[in-house]
């Protein structure tokens, strides 16, 4: 063997060798795979939830629907109407509700005319010499408020058959006695008490009505017997007015009339 033999030899070892150590390599690499695995590691923390999705697209128009006779015409099924069911019980009846407010006060009626004299029959048919007529309604147009305990006057004289009353003292003179009808009427936007007072009458004979905040209406009449020269008269006087009203200057009207129903000779 020559010595470039021994070169290629040498060479030749050589290369055996590497080729022997990469066989083992091999071997075991693959052995480790097999048995020798590592363990696994922890899982990641989970990651934030995904954005929604694109709305899906429009489904198609389904098929009407179908009854026991054959298809519904869809046409048709807003002029379908049940049928009317039972009448329900009556409720219960709600509270009574809150009085309304006052109206205002209407405006005085025009004076009407005077009606035609009736005839009065005496006994036995006749005009009796001794009856009499006697009829009387006054109007007190003064804003100011009736002095208290006073006789009150009147500036409007509507009828006074007879002449018995006078409208400058407010007194009505009995001139034929007999039985009478006397009344008065007062509106005002404050309290006001009026007494009826008479020769023929014990004590006044009083009536009073409160303001409320609106006109005030306030009426009294009294049936007297009266004898020849027995006066009667309207007085305002104090019950539970305060100062201010009595002061008061806002408009009011007093109606005070009277009229004989019979003579004492009938």
């Amino acid at each position: 063997m020559s010595p470039s033999n021994t070169g290629f030899w040498t060479m030749g070892g050589y290369y055996g060798v590497a080729v022997l150590v990469g066989v083992a390599s091999f071997l075991t690499t693959g052995q480790c795979d097999a048995s020798c695995r590592g363990t696994d590691g922890v899982p990641g923390a989970a990651g934030p939830p995904g954005r929604d999705g694109y709305q899906g697209a429009k489904g198609e128009k389904g098929e009407p629907a179908v009854a026991a006779g054959g298809p519904v015409d869809v046409g048709i099924l807003p002029a379908l109407k049940g049928q009317a069911g039972s009448r329900g019980p009556q409720g219960v009846m709600g509270p009574k509700g809150y009085s309304g407010h006052l109206g205002p006060t209407g405006t005085h009626g025009a004076v009407g005319r005077p009606g035609p004299e009736g005839e009065s029959i005496g006994h036995g048919g006749q005009l009796s010499p001794q009856q009499g007529r006697s009829a009387f309604s006054v109007i007190r147009t003064d804003n100011s408020y009736p002095p208290l305990r006073q006789v009150v006057t009147f500036q409007t004289t509507v009828v006074n058959k007879g002449q018995d009353f006078n409208a400058a003292t407010g007194q009505f003179s009995c001139r034929v006695p007999g039985l009478y009808y006397f009344t008065f009427h007062s509106m005002a936007k404050v309290s006001v008490c009026l007494g009826i007072l008479s020769d023929a009458l014990g004590e006044r004979l009083g009536f009073c009505d409160y303001n409320r905040n609106s006109d005030q209406v306030l009426s009294g009449g009294v049936v007297l017997q009266l004898r020849l020269g027995q006066k009667v008269w309207l007085e305002s006087f104090r019950d539970q007015q305060k100062d201010p009203e009595i002061r008061d200057t806002q408009e009011k009207s007093i109606i005070f009339s009277g009229f004989l129903i019979f003579s004492a000779s009938e």
